[in-house]
């Protein structure tokens, strides 16, 4: 097995792999990269047994052959290597790997590709093709609010509803939530709900290139395909809560804010916050937002005010300062409107001034005030 490739190119494509090999595992083979040769076509492959990830690049001089090469040694070689071209020559006998650039010699150990797990089998029964920009935006705007509960899995990935008239991805750990609607992707006949693991969409987040990525369905799992490379992973197969019964209708008051000011202010004030709880309290009225906090327990306190729009009498509401950070730093509008009820009802937080053919809501459940 032999093949030449500038070591740039190879980083590259090793860069996309290698996030999705475990650091530890109790299938120590998972520890490695597959690397199959076929035609002057190097595919490389990394799995966790949940997602794989493959990357398909041009070699040169190539002699066919696979073998399963060491992920974080190779990686941490090819990227401390200038721009070069590197030449393998790998013994699929002894599992002997050399690499060669005209001023260095490396020498490593594989293991026998047949150790590898193979890809799953997949059979996609529905197809749609979203732009890379605009599915990283769903993704960017969804992720932070995804559950780490492993004790509630349906809740650690993100729901995804496929309509014809529009994709809607949902996102909770049960103290905030978002959901986001896009009209202007074309789902066509596709009328289905997956939920996609957080890991997954991470990973799409990070290395989607290109203009396109083709999603397909399988009853099983989700394969996203884009510039030379492929990812598959297991959907979470549990049924998503019933979100929309915790979205309130009637919230009648309204508070419109800078965003920048009071994610400014916010993360300000909530430094004198107590440090198990981060409460922060939002007193409200007139032209005027208060934002305060207090840690009795080392007699700290912080305040600030902030202008505003809001239409209603006096209240006060309390909130978990961290939950609001997340929420006004992913919604992507220099003004966003509070719309409120009661000190103990969720708040709706939604820009002011929405993108077309898009509609982002983002929920927060409201803590109790200490008197």
């Amino acid at each position: 097995m032999k093949f030449s490739v500038r070591s740039t190119e190879l980083q590259k494509a090793l860069a996309k792999t290698v996030s999705v090999v475990p650091t530890r595992s109790t299938l120590p083979i998972l520890e490695n990269l597959l690397f199959d040769v076929r035609s002057n076509t190097l595919k490389i492959t990394a799995t966790d047994l949940e997602i794989s990830v493959s990357v398909s690049l041009e070699v040169q001089n190539a002699q066919n052959g696979t073998i399963a090469i060491p992920a974080k040694r190779i990686f941490d070689t090819v990227r401390a290597l200038p721009d070069t071209n590197l030449i393998f020559t790998i013994d699929v006998e002894t599992n002997k790997i050399r690499m060669k650039t005209d001023n260095g010699e490396y020498t490593l150990t594989g293991e026998n590709s047949e150790e590898f797990p193979s890809t799953p089998e997949f059979k996609g029964e529905s197809e749609i093709l979203f732009n890379v920009g605009v599915l990283q935006k769903i993704i960017n705007t969804t992720l932070f609010a995804v559950s780490t509960d492993e004790l509630r899995p349906a809740m650690m990935g993100v729901l995804l509803q496929f309509t014809k008239s529009e994709v809607r991805a949902v996102a909770t750990d049960g103290h905030r939530l978002v959901r986001v609607l896009n009209k202007n992707i074309a789902a066509g006949k596709i009328s289905k709900d997956i939920i996609i693991p957080a890991k997954a969409l991470s990973l799409i987040d990070k290395v989607a290139a290109g203009s396109d990525v083709k999603v397909s369905i399988s009853s099983t799992h989700v394969m996203f395909n884009f510039d030379g490379t492929s990812l598959i992973s297991r959907l979470i197969e549990e049924k998503y809560p019933n979100y929309e019964s915790v979205i309130p209708l009637d919230n009648d008051k309204k508070l419109v804010v800078n965003k920048h000011e009071m994610l400014q202010s916010v993360r300000r004030v909530s430094l004198y916050s107590n440090t198990t709880t981060h409460q922060i309290r939002l007193s409200l009225g007139g032209d005027q937002l208060k934002v305060t906090a207090e840690d009795q327990d080392f007699g700290s306190e912080a305040k600030e005010k902030i202008s505003c729009d809001y239409n209603s009498e006096e209240m006060e509401i309390g909130f978990n300062s961290a939950y609001v950070v997340d929420v006004l730093s992913h919604l992507d509008s220099d003004e966003v409107e509070f719309k409120l009820s009661s000190p103990n009802r969720a708040a709706i937080v939604s820009p002011v001034a929405q993108k077309e053919g898009e509609d982002v809501l983002m929920l927060i459940m409201p803590v109790r005030l200490n008197n």
